[in-house]
């Protein structure tokens, strides 16, 4: 008896062209992928928008380079979504990035109507060191995310996620960085209620434990790891990097 597409894929094999996806894996690929390149683009925008905050020189070109590199990572995984049909050609213009809500909004991890980012991209930062302790403790949850996300059932997204994960963790390294010198020159300012802002909305990027969603995602080799299970490991490396710096976790 032949094996059906969604057994052999429930059983832990892997697909490598738009050709032999199946409709339903499709939508949940492509919303997989555009979920990572409108994340990626307003995470850029809104950093960009900060770059001339920075204290100095070193620190505007480590901005700089996360802007840069999160753009150069939405094309990787946008590349790949034009080879399922989308016009990667008008993409990068087709929202407005940068756009933001009001600092004191609270949408949980509610996604907006213009496009797939994560919740916490539709918050404002105020200033530069509220802009590194944002990217510290999302740095921390994107390595952590991608960390399963490398594990997914469609090999060249699979590979272009290992190309990106060392990067990512850069950001993150870079962020600490950024912060500990901030700290150590008394221009942090109240860095402790920046943590206490941003840690529950990057909290809400890990999403809500749908259990029935995360099991046909599982079949599909699409997620791996529990909610439960990435949300305490980046809890427990956000603490610890904040705690090298001299803050403490909410």
């Amino acid at each position: 008896m032949e094996m059906t597409i969604e057994d052999y894929l429930a059983q832990g094999g892997v697909l490598t062209s738009p050709a032999n996806v199946p409709p339903r894996y499709r939508a949940e690929l492509m919303k997989l992928m555009a979920s990572f390149v409108d994340s990626e683009l307003a995470g850029a925008a809104g950093f960009a928008d900060i770059i001339n905050e920075g204290p100095g020189i070193k620190e505007r070109i480590a901005a700089a380079r996360i802007v840069l590199e999160k753009t150069d990572h939405a094309d990787k995984v946008l590349t790949l979504m034009g080879d399922f049909g989308a016009d990667t050609a008008r993409y990068a213009n087709h929202h407005p990035w940068a756009a933001r809500l009001d600092r004191d909004a609270d949408i949980g991890a509610r996604r907006g109507e213009r496009d797939m980012r994560l919740a916490v991209f539709n918050y404002p930062l105020a200033g530069w060191a509220d802009a590194v302790v944002m990217n510290l403790l999302m740095g921390r949850a994107v390595v952590v995310q991608l960390g399963d996300m490398q594990m997914v059932s469609y090999q060249p997204l699979a590979g272009a996620f290992r190309a990106i994960a060392p990067v990512e963790l850069r950001h993150a390294e870079l962020a600490e960085e950024g912060l500990a010198r901030l700290i150590s020159e008394g221009q942090g300012g109240d860095l402790q209620a920046s943590v206490a802002y941003w840690w529950p909305r990057v909290a809400a990027s890990f999403g809500q434990g749908d259990t029935d969603r995360f099991d046909q995602l599982r079949a599909m080799g699409l997620r791996h790891a529990e909610r439960g299970a990435l949300l305490s490991r980046w809890q427990a490396e956000a603490e610890a990097a904040l705690s090298r710096v001299g803050l403490a976790a909410p």
